[in-house]
């Protein structure tokens, strides 16, 4: 009942059996059972009752650039903030400036933005391509700041009910690459505490990280780094000590350009990308005795491929 209820309410933005690996900055994977776009939080609140009650996991879905999706279907709901989660907004506040921004707006579009408008503090997100939603749940981060470092908070929808809760920092529980938020909690915005600076300044930071990543990340289709960073050292310089550059497995290679990034063929295969995670963390560990752990969301796979 739910689910007809659900595409009732939704129409033309609920699609069966749509693509959803499409969706991800892999570009591989298969379909998923239902895939909802929800225009604005209104929507959502409607929602929310009946997506508790639904007999399959639900999927956040936003940039998809930290997620995997196994070849197949997915037998779930894939849920997806749509336009009217795309808000930017700042004030002064003393000598902060308070930024809101909706959960569906690409982290990069945010740091130029407010870069020109000489809001300082921000410019390291231009280098990570995922949404806000997706940042704040695992604390992304790069180039010398994370999400930590300037979230004040974040407005939260749990499935299931129909009020939105304002996540303070210390709830957060912020860690590298880790929040207190779970697969239930729907971030609806985020709200920064940022400072005023020169904008020049800010948008020559901005050309800096953007050629840095040129020159030393690949392109093509990957989900950046693949593993998190041990403790003391770098996912990449034990993948690279461990000679897995170039690595191939199927239609998936360990990209020559920087050893923590998995690259896959146009019309290549999840499992392949899957395979070739399992095959590094196993050398890895047997010449270092780190065990990676994952930076990169799995969805659809079974216990016994991880």
């Amino acid at each position: 009942m739910s689910l007809s209820e659900i595409q009732r309410i939704l129409g033309e933005r609920a699609s069966e059996h749509a693509p959803f690996g499409a969706r991800t900055t892999y570009r591989v994977g298969g379909t998923a059972r239902l895939v909802i776009e929800v225009g604005d939080l209104d929507q959502l609140v409607r929602l929310s009752p009946l997506l508790a009650e639904v007999d399959c996991p639900v999927v956040t879905l936003g940039k998809g650039s930290n997620t995997l999706v196994a070849d197949g279907e997915f037998d779930g709901i894939v849920l997806i903030l749509a336009d009217g989660f795309t808000s930017l907004a700042w004030r002064d506040e003393g000598e902060d400036v308070i930024v809101t921004a909706g959960a569906a707006l690409g982290l990069p579009i945010a740091a130029r933005r407010l870069a020109d408008a000489g809001v300082t503090g921000f410019e390291w997100a231009v280098g990570i391509p995922g949404s806000f939603g997706g940042a704040a749940v695992m604390n992304a981060g790069g180039h010398g700041s994370d999400m930590a470092a300037s979230v004040r908070s974040v407005d939260v929808l749990t499935i299931g009910r129909t009020s939105v809760d304002e996540w303070t920092r210390e709830r957060l529980d912020f860690d590298y690459r880790h929040s207190a938020l779970g697969p239930s909690d729907i971030v609806v915005s985020v709200t920064l505490e940022l400072q005023r600076g020169d904008a020049e300044a800010s948008r020559e930071r901005v050309r800096e990280i953007v050629r840095w990543r040129r020159e030393h990340q690949p392109g093509g289709s990957n989900a950046g780094s693949v593993f998190r960073n041990p403790q003391g050292t770098s996912a990449g310089a034990l993948i690279d000590a461990a000679g897995l550059k170039g690595r191939r497995e199927g239609s998936a290679t360990v990209s020559e350009k920087h050893a923590n990034f998995i690259q896959v063929d146009d019309g290549g295969s999840a499992d392949d990308v899957n395979r070739l995670m399992k095959e590094v963390r196993r050398e890895v560990a047997a010449r270092s005795g780190i065990s990676l752990e994952s930076e990169i969301r799995r969805v659809g796979f079974s216990e016994a491929d991880a």
